[in-house]
């Protein structure tokens, strides 16, 4: 029996010993690295003296920067330990429980560069589509690779962080010319994040990308799809989707996760060899999306065409580096229902199909005040389930012009 004896804390709850994200809190004035435990987190901090000499200094700064810069050994070690303290009957030197009501979390380590794929087949044909109806939904590229841009990091943002709608250039339907102004069709991608540790390293195989992957998080890429159509076209994404991502505030260790691997979809034809791979690394994770309070949808991260330890691998082919800190994202996850796309783009179909909320309301795109909740699971040992921590925002109306 675990000392610890609070609501949640079992395996066969998102947030057992099974999981054991690590995140940030405020605790006596001070940010300190933290493991989340049911409802309950204990800082790490207090607990250095009970991990050790090697892992005492990596919780005992203000961010969890310090363990992302070591290497995948040292990840494994820290979380095997923690499960050990975690798990046995008396409580060691320092421990210390709080209620996750009672406490402030914030962003928990510094984001380098951010990284967006695209690589739901499901997501990419059903926006080729509502996009580019006269065009081939999928363009020739997508199933050759991890399609994908670079993001910008300053506006990741941690979940519970107010999202202010945003302005840009956008051609209204029938208009020759376009008009600025703030955005009419603000839109959510639910997406999975991947947070990247270990030495800087570049043109990584998709095995030793493995080691550069600390854990996983749940992605909000907050898209204004109005001022995206107008500006996409040739060189891609830019002002409709760089003003917020949120991310969650806890990250589920990769290792966690070992139970939950899968293959991704055979794809059409032979890979490239450098993407080829020689382990699972497709996630069987099932998201749900709230808006407000209402479940619309209910994507399947096992349906995504392109592995993390893919996109990783394609990411630095060139000879870009990974970095302690880099963030990258999996893209939409959408399946084949309507029940399973991860956007309010393709739930509406461009708008044309109202999606109904509780009590009646109506919505095709985000309007001033709606509240969206990314959740997800996944399985983990001996029939356990193994949690993602929620990724959540509110649209606040935009700023004066």
């Amino acid at each position: 029996m675990s000392w610890i004896d609070v609501p949640g804390f079992h395996a066969a709850a998102p947030f057992g010993p099974q999981t054991l994200p690590y995140g940030l809190v405020r605790v006596d004035d001070r940010w300190t690295p933290a493991v989340r435990v049911g409802d309950h987190v204990l800082p790490l901090r207090g607990l250095a003296g009970a991990l050790g000499p090697r892992l005492a200094g990596l919780v005992s700064e203000d961010s969890l920067d310090p363990l992302l810069a070591r290497e995948a050994a040292i990840w494994r070690e820290l979380r095997e330990r923690l499960q050990e303290l975690t798990g046995g009957s008396t409580a060691p030197r320092g421990a210390r429980l709080i209620s996750l009501d009672e406490v402030r979390s914030a962003l928990p380590f510094t984001v380098g560069d951010y990284v967006d794929f695209y690589s739901s087949r499901h997501h990419a044909e059903n926006v080729g589509r509502i996009l580019r109806p006269d065009s081939a939904p999928l363009l020739p590229n997508w199933t050759h690779l991890p399609v994908g841009y670079h993001g910008r990091s300053g506006t990741v943002v941690v979940s519970g962080t107010d999202v202010v709608r945003p302005h840009g250039q956008r051609r209204p339907p029938g208009a020759e010319l376009p008009v600025f102004g703030p955005s009419t069709r603000l839109d959510i991608e639910a997406e999975v994040g991947f947070v990247c540790g270990g030495p800087v390293g570049g043109r990584l195989s998709t095995a030793e990308a493995e080691e550069h992957v600390f854990g996983v998080v749940l992605v909000n890429d907050w898209s204004a799809r109005d001022i995206q159509a107008w500006e996409y076209q040739p060189l891609g994404p830019f002002l409709g989707k760089s003003f917020a991502t949120s991310i969650a505030g806890w990250i589920t260790p990769l290792a966690a996760f070992d139970h939950a691997r899968v293959s991704p979809p055979a794809p059409p034809h032979r890979l490239l060899d450098y993407l080829v791979e020689d382990r699972q690394a497709g996630l069987d994770l099932r998201l749900a999306v709230s808006w407000n309070g209402t479940v619309v949808t209910r994507p399947r991260f096992a349906e995504m065409s392109w592995s993390f330890a893919q996109q990783l691998a394609h990411l630095s082919v060139n000879g870009a580096t990974v970095r302690p800190g880099d963030l990258f994202a999996s893209g939409t996850v959408s399946g084949p229902l309507r029940s399973e796309r991860g956007s309010f783009l393709e739930l509406s179909w461009g708008g044309a199909e109202p999606v109904e909320l509780a009590g009646g309301a109506r919505r095709t795109f985000l309007e001033d005040g709606d509240s969206v909740v990314v959740t997800a699971t996944a399985p983990g040992p001996e029939g356990s389930v193994i949690g993602l921590a929620e990724v959540a925002g509110t649209i606040r109306p935009a700023a004066s012009a």
